[in-house]
């Protein structure tokens, strides 16, 4: 039976009020996306990338604008690998705390450091006029499972029970190569990884269209 946890997935009452937004796959394949949010950066991406090259695995790395200014050799790392790269606002912004023209001019301005259509907002959360706006130039991507590796009152156990507990088929997850998520990540990930294809999923990336949508 599929489970639910509002801690680790988003409730279906906000899934519904972005209903353009790409919430996990279509269809019922055993296949997940990885990704990686905040980075890229010199302490933690490299790991990621290193242990994704051994598993034969692609992700997606949703980045910062600013740490992207900051790394740009780390950046091209990532791109160099043959990842995908997404928009996560220039500096982390929450859409909450903003007007829609800050928050749209703060996503433009990552994208000046960052060439792709993918974008996911820090937190999930956003106005609807935001959420409007952003759909016209960008597919959003939103989340089936979050690990909470950043979390400083969780254990690499518990990150591991996050995703194991709730993955299905089409499920988006998000880890972060990030300093608070570091001690987490770096015993989690490669549990989850292995756990996961002992239980026969395929990792895959994610559409760069907005045409296939799953909100439920």
């Amino acid at each position: 039976m599929y489970r639910f946890d509002p801690r680790i997935q988003l409730p279906k009452i906000v899934t519904r009020y972005f209903p353009k937004a790409l919430w996990r796959l279509p269809g019922n394949q055993k296949r997940v996306v990885l990704t990686f949010d905040d980075g890229p950066i010199p302490e933690v991406t490299p790991w990621v990338l290193k242990l994704l090259k051994e598993e034969n695995i692609k992700a997606c790395f949703f980045c910062v604008g600013e740490n992207v200014k900051r790394n740009p050799e780390v950046f091209q790392q990532v791109i160099d690998a043959g990842h995908q790269i997404g928009n996560h606002t220039f500096n982390h912004m929450q859409g909450l705390k903003n007007t829609t023209e800050a928050y749209f001019e703060n996503i433009e301005k990552a994208a000046s450091y960052i060439d792709s259509k993918l974008m996911r907002p820090p937190h999930g959360w956003l106005r609807k006029s935001q959420y409007q706006k952003v759909i016209k130039s960008y597919q959003m991507v939103m989340w089936d499972i979050i690990s909470r590796d950043y979390d400083a009152k969780s254990s690499p156990q518990k990150v591991i029970d996050n995703v194991l507990n709730f993955v299905r088929p089409g499920s988006i997850i998000i880890f972060h190569d990030s300093l608070k998520a570091e001690k987490n990540l770096k015993v989690a990930l490669p549990i989850v990884i292995k756990k996961l294809k002992e239980e026969g999923y395929q990792f895959t990336l994610l559409p760069e269209t907005n045409e296939a949508k799953v909100a439920s």
